[in-house]
């Protein structure tokens, strides 16, 4: 994947396509007395070259998972199962320049991935973990989790940091800090807000 951004059109904005990978870990523990399982978020990955989506196409969807091995690399838990969506990509907009710079400007940039529970979708008669939305913007993430949605994060790739940081740099500009003005000009008051007239005329 290049590096590069497209330049965003008054009729599309900047797109990633993205697979994400779902864990389903057994629980152990007295946690188990209530839960035999859990989903965790595994990872992001491009999954293509940037791409320009049209400003109203509707929300992508993830696509039917299928079950995969772990990555080279990932961590491994005895007794789970990962899961691979495919069909999300991550959006980029202009006027969300600053969310995309705190999360780029961070000691570790992230994937942020909103999920939820399908009870359409079911693995040994229980609800599968669906990602709904994966985003790079901290403000997005925000949102959710004051929304008590399920909001998991996982680190970006160095080619995702690259991609979003081209966009940062053209999009993102820190507003000039306001020259604070001296003490010693504000305007002297007595104790019931009334301005203070000094006299240098000598008695």
């Amino acid at each position: 994947m290049q590096a590069s951004t497209p330049i965003p059109s008054a009729t599309g904005r900047p797109a990633l396509p993205v697979d994400v990978v779902m864990r389903r870990e057994p629980i152990t523990g007295p946690m188990a007395r209530w839960q035999s399982w859990r989903w965790v978020l595994a990872d992001v990955l491009p999954a293509g070259e940037p791409f320009e989506v049209p400003v109203s196409a509707p929300q992508s969807v993830a696509a039917a998972p299928q079950e995969v091995q772990p990555l080279p690399g990932a961590a491994v838990v005895d007794g789970a199962s990962y899961w691979l969506f495919t069909g999300l990509h991550i959006t980029l907009f202009r006027d969300d320049a600053e969310g995309l710079f705190l999360n780029l400007e961070s000691p570790s940039p992230c994937c942020w991935v909103f999920w939820r529970a399908d009870d359409e979708r079911l693995l040994d008669g229980e609800p599968m973990a669906v990602p709904q939305i994966a985003t790079l913007s901290y403000h997005d993430a925000g949102r959710w989790l004051d929304a008590q949605e399920k909001v998991e994060q996982v680190p970006a790739s160095p080619e995702v940091v690259a991609w979003l940081s081209a966009f940062v740099a053209e999009h993102h500009h820190l507003e000039p800090k306001r020259r604070r003005r001296p003490e010693s000009f504000k305007p002297l008051t007595d104790r019931f807000g009334q301005p203070v007239r000094i006299s240098t005329e000598k008695r």
